[in-house]
C-alpha cells in the first residue's frame, strides 16, 4: 500500500486534495469558452507507481487502490467537486446511457453497465475512462446539460455519439445548441485493424474516407474523422466541434495505451460538469 511518504516525486494529499501537476489537464477551448468545467486528464500528475505512473483511474488493472483514490481526489479537485461525485460506468462498448444526479450512489453507478453519462446537475461530473478509445464530451449551451461518451471502435460502429445526442435532445428539446469536444485517443497513424473491421467501420460511417494504408499492408482507420461525421449527421454544427489532439499509442510520455501496454495499462479520465 502507498503511504503518505514521497513516492516518485508525488505525495498523497490531505483531505482537501492536490491539483494534478502541469500537463495533466487538457482542455477544449470551445467548452471553456461556453462556460463548462471539464478536463481530459493525461497520465501525468498522479501518484501511481510503474507501470501505472502516474494519474491512473482504474483499480481493476492491478494498481494500488489508495493511489487510485488519491488520483480520483486530484481530478475531483480540478473539477471542483467531491471524489464521489465523479460518475462513470462499467463500460462495455455499447450505447446505454445513465442519467446522473447528486442523489446517485457512486459505487452503484460505477458498477452499472453503460458507455455514456448525461446530466443537468452541476453537483456531479459526467465521466468516462479510456486508454485508446475516444472520450467525447458534449454540452448544450442553452440548457447547461452535459454528457460524457465512451466511443471506442465498437461504440463508434454503433454510433453512440448519435444515440447520446438523441437522448440529450429528448430531455432539452429540439432547440439545443450543442457543442462537442473529442479528446486524445488512438489516431489513424496507429489504429491498425483487420480488413473486416475496416470494412465494418467504413460501411457504418457517414464519411467513407476513413481508411488509410498502413506500413504493413493493413488498413488504418481514422476514428476521429468518423466520429466527427457522426456529430455532423446528428446536427452538431461544424463550428461547434472541437478536436483536442493527441495519439495515446505513439505518445507514451503523455498517455496510457491498452494496445501498447496490454492489460496493465492505466486508464485516463475525461469529465464535464453541467452549467448551473
Amino acid at each position: 500500500m502507498i503511504d503518505s511518504k514521497m513516492r516518485s516525486g508525488h505525495k498523497l494529499s490531505d483531505a482537501s486534495g492536490d491539483l494534478p501537476g502541469p500537463g495533466s489537464i487538457i482542455n477544449s477551448s470551445l467548452l471553456s469558452a461556453s462556460g463548462f468545467r471539464h478536463a481530459f486528464f493525461s497520465r501525468l500528475g498522479g501518484v501511481s507507481l510503474p507501470p501505472f505512473e502516474s494519474l491512473n483511474f482504474s483499480v481493476t488493472v492491478g494498481d494500488d487502490p489508495d493511489a487510485v483514490a488519491e488520483n480520483m481526489a486530484r481530478a475531483a479537485d480540478a473539477l471542483r467537486l467531491q471524489p464521489d461525485r465523479l460518475l462513470f460506468l462499467n463500460q462495455v462498448h455499447g450505447t446505454a446511457c445513465h442519467l446522473a444526479s447528486r442523489q446517485d450512489d457512486a459505487a452503484a453507478v460505477r458498477s452499472s453497465q453503460g458507455d455514456a453519462v448525461l446530466s443537468p446537475d452541476p453537483q456531479v461530473a459526467c465521466c468516462v475512462r479510456v486508454a485508446d478509445c475516444g472520450p467525447l464530451l458534449i454540452a448544450d449551451r442553452r440548457s447547461g446539460w452535459v454528457a460524457a461518451v465512451h466511443s471506442g471502435w465498437k461504440g463508434t460502429l454503433q454510433n453512440i455519439a448519435g444515440a447520446v445526442i438523441r437522448k440529450l435532445r429528448g430531455h432539452v428539446g429540439p432547440d439545443a445548441e450543442l457543442v462537442a469536444a473529442l479528446g486524445p485517443h488512438i489516431e489513424a497513424c496507429c489504429f491498425e485493424v483487420g480488413q473486416d473491421v475496416a470494412d465494418q467501420l467504413t460501411a457504418a460511417s457517414p464519411d467513407k474516407d476513413i481508411v488509410r494504408p498502413g506500413k504493413r499492408e493493413r488498413p488504418h482507420v481514422d476514428l476521429r474523422r468518423m466520429i466527427h461525421a457522426q456529430l455532423l449527421e446528428a446536427g452538431v454544427a461544424e463550428s461547434n466541434i472541437d478536436h483536442v489532439r493527441g495519439c495515446t499509442f505513439c505518445q507514451p510520455e503523455r498517455f496510457f495505451s491498452y494496445r501498447r501496454e496490454g492489460k496493465r495499462s492505466g486508464r485516463h479520465l475525461a469529465g464535464i460538469v453541467a452549467r448551473g
